[in-house]
């Protein structure tokens, strides 16, 4: 019985070897449809893991109060849409004096997403993210200082030209030079850097590194437009204070705000692990894309994979018959076939899972985030390259099989 399943796989290779130009194209449609399956699934499993850590990197005791979106209500009219205002700088200082529940508050806002900076003939990409902030921002945003210091209380009254640049900013801007003390242009405005942040890594569009912090009030001063919103983070003391740190600052904000009894707030409350969980269960999505995508890849696989396997046993009805001539059974031809089938899938799934650690680590790099090795994605598709395998070499195998030796030896 071993003799005969270790003269089979002989045969079977030797079969490959000889038609080594179909089983490479075969191999390669198969390879492509599980890259399309594994890759896309370990890069959503590599973006899952770069926003648990962005998000999680501002703590899990962190949430943001901010302006709510627009909303559309169904009234006698038809679909119309509701609009919440601003929330303005007098409301947000407010809240920061009024809130003394355990916990520290920021308060922020955004002068510009696409501002570009300059220092003497060096100047950076229009991609960098301006923030109005206060003394407190850095340490309720997860963020650091690798150099200089944080704004003082009088800087951020007084409106200070003075500036906090993210890590990549630095690096852009002064290769071989200390920033501290040096005067760069944000807009048109002349600042004063006074500290760098500690890379924070791409932060899937939160700020990252590629951000510059200037006080405030500076901000009001000159980056003001109309209807200027303004962002407060609280970073509650510990994580079991969470829920009624939330709880304070609603009640304090719905005051403020002016909400009425029983009426919806007119603001939204986040916590940093919410977020991300929202964004995950959008991947979703493009986990069924993918995963619709490389099925459909694999199938046509499967297909032609068939076809490929029937033109081989009508080349080969002659050597068919001589098998059975000298004494091959019915299972030992069968066997043979599927074993061709099996391996020029299993190449196939090989080359595939290459391809697909290929874009996983290709993602990993984009988002800096760490890789780690799909065994799983890895053993499922080696698993349904078996599957297709043997399925799409069942029919031609036992076709094969059930050839009459006398007529398979006359063929031509």
């Amino acid at each position: 019985m071993q003799s005969h399943l270790k003269e089979n796989i002989r045969i079977a290779l030797n079969a490959i070897k000889g038609q080594m130009l179909r089983t490479i194209l075969t191999a390669l449609i198969i390879s492509l449809g599980i890259a399309a399956l594994v890759g896309t699934l370990t890069a959503i499993d590599v973006i899952k893991a770069a926003l648990n850590s962005n998000f999680s990197s501002m703590g899990a005791n962190t949430f943001t109060i901010r302006n709510r979106e627009t909303v559309i209500r169904i009234g006698r009219g038809g679909k119309q849409p509701k609009r919440y205002r601003s929330i303005t700088y007098r409301e947000a200082m407010d809240f920061k004096e009024r809130y003394n529940f355990s916990g520290t508050v920021s308060v922020s806002t955004m002068a510009s997403m696409a501002a570009t900076l300059k220092y003497k003939s060096i100047k950076t990409d229009p991609n960098v993210q301006v923030f109005g902030t206060d003394e407190n921002y850095i340490e309720t945003s997860g963020y650091s200082l690798s150099q200089g210091r944080n704004f003082t209380a009088n800087e951020i009254l007084d409106g200070a030209n003075v500036t906090v640049l993210g890590a990549d900013m630095a690096k852009k801007l002064f290769k071989n030079e200390d920033p501290i003390g040096q005067v760069i242009s944000v807009g048109s405005g002349k600042y004063s850097v006074i500290g760098v942040l500690a890379s924070k890594g791409a932060s899937m569009g939160f700020g990252g590194d590629k951000i510059a912090l200037l006080p405030v009030e500076n901000v009001r001063q000159y980056f003001s437009r109309p209807d200027m919103t303004f962002t407060i983070n609280v970073l509650a003391e510990n994580a079991a204070l969470m829920e009624m740190s939330i709880a304070e600052a609603t009640g304090i904000f719905r005051i403020i705000r002016k909400c009425e009894i029983g009426a919806d707030d007119n603001f939204e409350i986040t916590k940093s692990d919410t977020i991300a969980a929202t964004l995950i269960d959008n991947l979703s999505y493009v986990t069924a894309g993918a995963t619709i995508i490389g099925i459909i890849t694999l199938l046509g696989a499967a297909i032609g994979l068939m076809n490929i396997m029937l033109v081989s046993v009508t080349e080969r009805t002659r050597e068919i018959g001589t098998r059975k001539a000298l004494g091959a059974t019915r299972s030992d031809i069968r066997n043979q076939f599927l074993v061709e089938a099996v391996v020029i899938c299993q190449v196939g799934g090989l080359m595939g899972v290459l391809l697909a650690l290929l874009l996983g680590l290709g993602v990993s790099a984009a988002f800096d985030s760490a890789f780690i090795m799909p065994w799983g994605w890895i053993m499922l598709g080696l698993g349904i390259c078996l599957a297709v395998g043997l399925i799409s070499g069942l029919y031609p195998a036992v076709k094969a099989s059930k050839l009459d030796p006398i007529e398979a030896l006359r063929y031509e």
